[in-house]
């Protein structure tokens, strides 16, 4: 199944917001209903495919005619990614993203001459997994046409090895097969994002993706002992055991990468056991900063459940940490919900439930039983759909997320919540600012922020200058312009600085030798040359 095009997920699941919660939006905010909500895919005119018969003819030979799509639905399809922004540009009828055509390779050898086909044409390809970037990681700067490279057939388990308890992905393989296919074998990675229905192993690898249970799972790139990448200069294999002392690590290199090097096509993972039980439960604090010194507390003396996660004030009262009960759930109590879960044997997740709930007790928590944590796991999926639901209703609603250290975590709170509000209102749409901390290290935290305001008259240029703020706000309080969206070009620019100009010489150094002609993702992670 593909992804809703002008939205996320399933259409299927896409369900309009309850009365009270339209209602609260007019009240509170302003919000006017849409005049009218997206166009149909069929009405969309979309331009004949600009590609040149030459390279039509190349890739076809290289990949097989039916595996080159120039149609327009499926050019349509691989246009941008699903930020709010991404969205309403395609809404609105803004194809200035489209792919000239759509490349489905079968396997490693298929890229590798795909990419050969592309150097020699100068053209641009843009690898595609499952298509749920938020920061424009699929809306590249190419000089002129360029191509859409869906890795969707490399969707197999290569190998598995339940001695070393690793097993070896394609990197177009969606996160619920991927899960299946282990759970056969009584296994499971354990990666849990929130685009996790739709998102696709290389995809993880590509943006140092972070899932829900990562406290008890770790990121995905603490997963990854080796990844195989294809570049237009060829194949780079990187790790052959679990830790190595031999030179830096070249992994590292293609972690995070966003397909501006090369194309992964397959990468091996640690994977663990199925856990024989999973338990989540709510708790509530007075203030978001007692809830934070719980968190910091587990997370540096342990014990540490496989899920924690604690909304601020603001998002606690308005319900987002249960998405799917908005407007329907009971009252939520004034301070702050934290939701803790637990996984692994019987033994194992009474022993650090105790443990836990002492140090929560001890930090003022009070317990609330199951059922908030039933109603978090149960919708933990649901907010991509609740934000194209507002959409339909006027209002405009978008994410961000940084992490720091614990030190500096409470400084970033303020000042991004701050820049985002200031922003807005003189924009003449004040917002709702709401932030959850949803991954947990020994050393600091990430942040995440949710905002929802009135579309108003221009909502992608109001967003772009409050996200502009909000990145400068980071930069300034000692955040990481990403903690697990990536860098795309919305963050390019942050990057640069943060990476400092040595650093940013470095991995164009990197790009150079693996993609001279820079075709790979052009403007994505880098500025482009």
């Amino acid at each position: 199944m593909d992804m809703l095009w002008s939205g996320w997920g399933d259409p299927a699941r896409a369900t309009p917001l309850p009365g009270t919660v339209t209602g609260l939006l007019r009240d509170l905010l302003g919000v006017e209903p849409c005049p009218a909500g997206p166009v149909a895919l069929e009405d969309v005119d979309v331009p004949d495919s600009p590609l040149a018969p030459a390279a039509h003819r190349a890739l076809a030979a290289a990949l097989g005619e039916a595996h080159v799509r120039t149609d327009a639905g499926t050019r349509l399809r691989h246009t941008r990614g699903k930020s709010t922004p991404d969205l309403l540009r395609i809404r609105e009828g803004d194809l200035a993203d489209v792919p000239a055509a759509v490349l489905l390779p079968a396997g490693h050898d298929e890229v590798l001459a795909a990419l050969r086909v592309c150097a020699g044409h100068g053209l641009p390809a843009v690898p595609f997994g499952g298509g749920t970037s938020v920061v424009g990681g699929l809306a590249p700067a190419p000089r002129g046409a360029f191509v859409a490279l869906d890795l969707r057939r490399m969707d197999r388990l290569l190998a598995l090895d339940p001695v070393s308890r690793t097993a070896t992905l394609q990197p177009g393989l969606r996160a619920p097969r991927a899960e299946a296919l282990l759970a056969e074998h009584g296994l499971t990675l354990g990666h849990f994002p929130q685009s996790y229905e739709w998102a696709t192993i290389g995809g993880f690898a590509a943006t140092r993706s972070s899932g829900q249970a990562s406290a008890g799972y770790g990121r995905f790139d603490e997963m990854v002992l080796s990844l195989t990448l294809a570049t237009p200069e060829g194949t780079l294999d990187t790790g052959r055991a679990p830790r190595s002392a031999a030179g830096p690590d070249l992994r590292q290199l293609v972690l995070g990468s966003e397909g501006a090097f090369g194309v992964i096509t397959s990468v091996t993972v640690r994977v663990r056991p199925v856990p024989r039980t999973r338990v989540y439960e709510g708790w509530h604090f007075p203030s978001f900063e007692e809830g934070t010194t719980a968190l910091r507390r587990l997370a540096q003396d342990g014990p540490l459940p496989t899920v924690l996660r604690l909304s601020d004030e603001t998002e606690t009262l308005v319900g987002l940490a249960h998405p799917d009960a908005i407007g329907s759930g009971p009252p939520q109590p004034a301070g702050c919900t934290a939701v803790a879960g637990y996984e692994g044997t019987q033994e194992d997740t009474a022993r650090r439930r105790e443990g836990a709930a002492a140090v929560l007790r001890e930090c003022g928590g009070t317990p609330l039983g199951g059922e908030p944590g039933r109603r978090w796991a149960h919708g933990r999926y649901t907010a991509p759909y609740l934000r194209d639901a507002l959409l339909d209703a006027g209002a405009f609603t978008e994410t961000l997320e940084t992490a720091a250290f614990w030190s500096r975590v409470p400084a970033l709170y303020a000042a991004v919540r701050d820049a985002l509000t200031a922003t807005l209102t003189g924009a003449g749409t004040p917002p709702l600012v709401m932030c959850h901390i949803s991954h947990v290290y020994e050393n600091g935290a990430s942040l995440y922020f949710t905002v929802v305001c009135a579309r108003g008259e221009d909502p992608v240029a109001h967003w772009t200058r409050a996200k502009h703020a909000a990145n400068e706000a980071i930069l300034a309080a000692g955040g990481t312009i990403s903690h697990h969206h990536g860098v795309g070009t919305d963050h390019r620019d942050w990057y640069v600085r943060e990476a400092g100009p040595l650093g940013i010489d470095a991995l164009r150094a990197v790009k150079r030798r693996l993609d001279p002609a820079g075709l790979l993702n052009p403007g994505v992670l880098l500025p482009a040359d």
